[in-house]
């Protein structure tokens, strides 16, 4: 009897707290354990204030047609870790927003309307992950930060930006993930990632960029993964890898590339993997370095088979890792000529 009893209880007091819950949890949105809220209604307009608990560490709004968050909803999470506002209808933030989460240490905002942002709108000391990801964003300003900012990844992929200042890395230091692909990238200032001492993943794909100063990774000596895809790369300086002694990734992938200098690849470790389709190889004298690299290091090559001659004409199509020196124009006349 005493055990249905306390079943009984034990029934009723989880009924109650899962009434409760509910209660607490804001319309049109679902509260998991762990203080974690999802709002992905598309009839969501406005912030969810109403039943969004105090204690709440993890808020995800996604998917609805929130045009608005200002401070002041923010400051009734104020244990907020986990910031994601993604694919809504924002199309400005306010400086102060993120002034009552001091515990935030994740905002995402991808795919809003964002364009243009104020000064300190990202001055937060535990900001550690920011996403602007498809965003229309045409302009990134150094003010957004804080100096010596505690970000670690940010990625501005899909946006806009033609350029990307120094200003801006210098303040952060700290930085391990940096994402800037598919913008409208042209160029590279000299000293943009000279700041960035603990870059560890560096994304460019998708750009403009014509070519690279040899010093342009001379400060990143902890980069492992270099992803340089689908640009408009037509040569390389032989020293732009000099140092990168822990790249692990390498993509070079649909640019203009007509050969790699010799050098280029001296030195890397075993681990190297790199993806070199879809580029105008020149097969001539020039290929020679690039040639006699892949014959031994096939096993760091993905789509090896795919890494083919685009002229001259004889030589079309062929797979540049079985050309002879003869094919390359390589072999010199024994002959003696009086």
């Amino acid at each position: 009897m005493n055990l249905w009893l306390l079943l009984a209880f034990t029934a009723l007091a989880e009924c109650r707290y899962q009434k409760r819950g509910a209660l607490s949890c804001p319309n049109l949105c679902s509260c998991f354990s762990g203080a974690e809220v999802v709002c992905s209604q598309s009839s969501l307009t406005h912030f969810p204030i109403d039943g969004l608990s105090p204690d709440t560490s993890r808020l995800s709004i996604q998917s609805t047609r929130l045009s608005n968050v200002t401070a002041s909803h923010l400051s009734v999470v104020p244990l907020l870790n986990s910031l994601q506002l993604y694919h809504n209808n924002l199309t400005s933030l306010p400086s102060d927003l993120l002034k009552g989460v001091p515990h935030l240490n994740i905002l995402d905002l991808t795919g809003n309307q964002l364009v243009l942002l104020p000064p300190n709108v990202f001055s937060h000391a535990s900001l550690h992950s920011l996403v602007l990801k498809k965003n229309r964003i045409e302009k990134v300003d150094a003010e957004w930060f804080s100096v010596n900012s505690s970000l670690t990844w940010l990625d501005l992929s899909g946006n806009r930006l033609t350029g990307i200042p120094s200003a801006l890395l210098q303040k952060l230091p700290h930085l391990e993930n940096l994402d800037l692909s598919h913008n409208n990238l042209q160029e590279l200032q000299p000293d943009a990632l000279e700041t960035l001492h603990r870059l560890e993943t560096l994304n460019l794909a998708g750009n403009k960029l014509i070519s690279l100063k040899p010093t342009t990774f001379t400060h990143n000596l902890k980069l492992s993964q270099l992803f340089l895809q689908e640009n408009q790369l037509r040569d390389l300086p032989a020293t732009l890898l000099q140092g990168l002694q822990h790249l692990e990734l390498l993509l070079l992938n649909q640019n203009q590339l007509q050969y790699l200098p010799s050098g280029f690849l001296e030195e890397r470790e075993s681990s190297l993997r790199m993806i070199l389709t879809g580029n105008p190889w020149v097969c001539d004298e020039r290929m020679e370095f690039l040639k006699k690299w892949l014959a031994v290091h096939r096993e760091n090559v993905i789509f090896l088979e795919e890494v083919t001659c685009a002229g001259p004409e004889a030589l079309k199509q062929r797979q540049v890792v079985s050309l002879t020196d003869s094919e390359l124009g390589l072999v010199k006349s024994d002959k003696i000529t009086n």
